[in-house]
């Protein structure tokens, strides 16, 4: 049964650019590199970041920053951020902290991701920060930790990831 007194449509629409563009580009450039065209907007977000809205905000050898605000479009059947938001943006931190460390042309992907949700995160949080950070890289495999902030620094989820890194021809 549907309240119709309160129920409305709500409309968004997004747009983005050829995911391949930035892919190709990337591998001709070291992982830094490419992070750094990300930020500075010489290359184009990738399609995920434009359908959940969020960005990459900083990044250094070894560390990258996403940046959210929590909007409804985030929002699962319980009325909060769906905790695959969250994830999202931590396994993007984690796993951009770890490519920032790669020569051209490697690449690497998550192996395992495990998230403890601390907060629950709703419009109302406002901007909140997922900071990614090396804490081993090997030649095969990179551990990483993300950290879920919001703007006074409150902790609303922690994740570890490991990334198998991908050298291709050799």
């Amino acid at each position: 049964m549907t309240d119709t007194a309160e129920a409305t449509a709500r409309t968004r629409t997004i747009a983005w650019d050829d995911p391949m563009i930035g892919a190709r580009r990337g591998m001709e450039m070291s992982g830094i590199e490419y992070m750094r065209a990300i930020v500075a907007g010489e290359i184009p977000r990738p399609p995920i970041a434009w359908s959940l809205d969020f960005e990459l905000a900083e990044v250094e050898e070894g560390r990258a920053v996403f940046t959210l605000t929590p909007r409804e479009f985030h929002y699962n059947p319980i009325g909060v951020v769906h905790g695959g938001v969250a994830a999202t943006l931590m396994d993007s931190a984690m796993g951009c902290a770890v490519h920032s460390l790669l020569p051209a042309g490697v690449g690497y992907t998550t192996l395992e991701l495990k998230v403890n949700f601390l907060r629950a995160m709703t419009r109302d949080t406002g901007p909140v920060r997922a900071e990614g950070k090396v804490l081993h890289g090997g030649s095969r495999t990179a551990l990483a930790e993300a950290r879920l902030v919001d703007a006074a620094g409150k902790l609303l989820a922690h994740a570890t990831s490991t990334c198998l890194i991908l050298r291709h021809g050799g």
